[in-house]
């Protein structure tokens, strides 16, 4: 399913925000990986506590997310279904395939803001009525992207900090 196209059921809309509480799983694993196994020259206090912010935000993303679909009408996809979803065309590369535990992050924190400035987009352009508060939704999603955002940007400003 692509995000581009118009949501146009509660069926729909449950599989895809049940694909960004996978992203976000995703970045929380990946950001708690890295965490343990920073080298003594990527370990400081920035990159830690970035770190361990990334984790933390991941995780209250995934309860709000969860929130949304349980105010839906509609049946949850199998999680297996929805992992394979994320594999396939959100997760295709690796921690290995980055240079360095930053640029993984930023990655991440990048594929997630475009997923959810996406989601929002198909949303707004559809009429469909759905059994959860429309403001509520795009609300939700909205401070979800800017958090996003935000963690895009603390990631470039370590970046650069190292540089």
């Amino acid at each position: 399913m692509s995000v581009g196209q118009r949501v146009s059921t509660d069926h729909q809309l449950a599989r895809l925000l049940q694909i960004a509480m996978v992203l976000e799983e995703v970045v929380e694993v990946r950001a708690a990986r890295h965490y343990e196994t920073l080298s003594p020259e990527e370990r400081d206090e920035d990159v830690e506590e970035l770190l361990d912010d990334a984790r933390e935000e991941s995780a209250d993303h995934r309860k709000q997310l969860e929130s949304l679909i349980d105010q839906l009408d509609a049946e949850a996809v199998p999680l297996e279904e929805i992992e394979m979803l994320v594999e396939g065309h959100y997760a295709q590369t690796g921690p290995e395939d980055f240079d360095g535990v930053l640029y993984d992050q930023l990655h991440g924190e990048e594929t997630a803001y475009k997923f959810y400035d996406d989601l929002i987009e198909a949303i707004e352009v559809s009429d469909t009525e759905f059994t959860l508060d429309r403001e509520e939704l795009l609300t939700t999603l909205k401070a979800i992207r800017e958090e996003e955002a935000e963690g895009v940007e603390e990631v470039t400003q370590v970046m650069e900090a190292r540089e």
